[in-house]
């Protein structure tokens, strides 16, 4: 418990050291004018402070900014890739657009896995766009196959090549 200063302690300033800052003389009072407000400092509000770190868990992420972007290049062509499979695979071109979406799909596939591999390791971003080109050129891979089959199917059935031929 903190007591006024008496005048025969020198050195005190007008007040005593409270280690709380619960006493009401603890701390130096600065002198207000009467009718006037407060000056303000110059300058930004401080930055709101983030909590601390639950134990067993990563720290929270800081306020956004304009750090260091990390790449994500394989899986934009991954996803672009994927897309254009899906385009030529709707044409009605029977051999040429399904060989040609299969290629894109497999290497929409190849990339995504890639892409997807390094953002898991945290070497790249865009993990969305390496998903999305890791299933469209899966399925565009599995709708290449099956049309090229359906195709060479039709071809042979109208030809007559798949015919048996009977001689006598």
């Amino acid at each position: 418990m903190t007591y006024p200063p008496t005048p025969d302690q020198p050195g005190q300033g007008g007040f005593q050291y409270d280690p709380y800052g619960s006493q009401p003389g603890s701390q130096p009072q600065q002198p207000q004018q009467p009718g006037y407000p407060q000056p303000q400092q110059p300058g930004y509000p401080a930055a709101p402070q983030l909590p601390p770190a639950a134990p067993g868990y990563p720290p929270p992420y800081g306020p956004g900014g304009y750090g260091p972007q990390l790449p994500k290049g394989q899986a934009i062509a991954s996803m672009v890739l994927g897309i254009i499979g899906v385009g030529i695979l709707c044409l009605p071109i029977p051999y040429v657009s399904g060989i040609i979406s299969l290629g894109c799909g497999v290497t929409a596939a190849i990339l995504g896995g890639i892409a997807l591999k390094k953002v898991n390791q945290g070497v790249a971003a865009g993990k969305g766009q390496a998903i999305t080109g890791l299933v469209l050129g899966i399925i565009v891979c599995a709708l290449a196959v099956i049309g090229i089959i359906a195709a060479g199917a039709l071809i042979a059935m109208f030809t007559g090549a798949g015919a048996a031929s009977t001689t006598y």
